[in-house]
């Protein structure tokens, strides 16, 4: 990423925190409408894996100025998610809802330039946490 990027998936993550919690729910909700098999994964209450999703792009996003200091926390996670069942064709999936949702979230600020940086910034993470989780033949291109 660069660092224009970068500053870019900052600037914009801080305009949707103020909406958080309504930003995770439409992440849910469009996640399990195009991918309703992957809702058996998750508790009936979503709560708190609401918070802990935002909580955890927080970190990411604040962290991508430093890659390095968030790739072992995102190494842990890849981990953990295969325990819930999360295959590799599952990171495009979550990838596209989240880019959906700050598509919405964002409105007039979603522009071409913030697309692309997102894009970049979750290639980059979905593809090193799929190489940590199930080895470097399952990374995504």
């Amino acid at each position: 990423m660069t660092e224009d990027q970068v500053k870019l998936v900052q600037e914009t993550f801080a305009k949707v925190a103020p909406i958080s919690e309504q930003a995770a729910i439409m992440f849910y909700d469009r996640l399990f409408e195009v991918a309703p098999a992957v809702k058996a994964m998750f508790p009936p209450d979503m709560t708190e894996q609401r918070k802990k999703l935002m909580a955890t792009l927080a970190v990411v996003v604040n962290g991508l100025s430093n890659l390095p200091s968030v790739l072992p926390a995102a190494s842990a996670l890849a981990k953990r998610h295969v325990g819930y069942g999360a295959r590799p064709e599952h990171y495009p999936v979550v990838g596209g809802a989240l880019l959906w949702t700050l598509e919405k979230g964002l409105g007039e600020a979603w522009t071409p330039d913030v697309a692309a940086a997102w894009t970049t910034a979750y290639g980059t993470l979905s593809g090193y946490m799929i190489s940590e989780a199930y080895g470097g033949a399952q990374a995504a291109e």
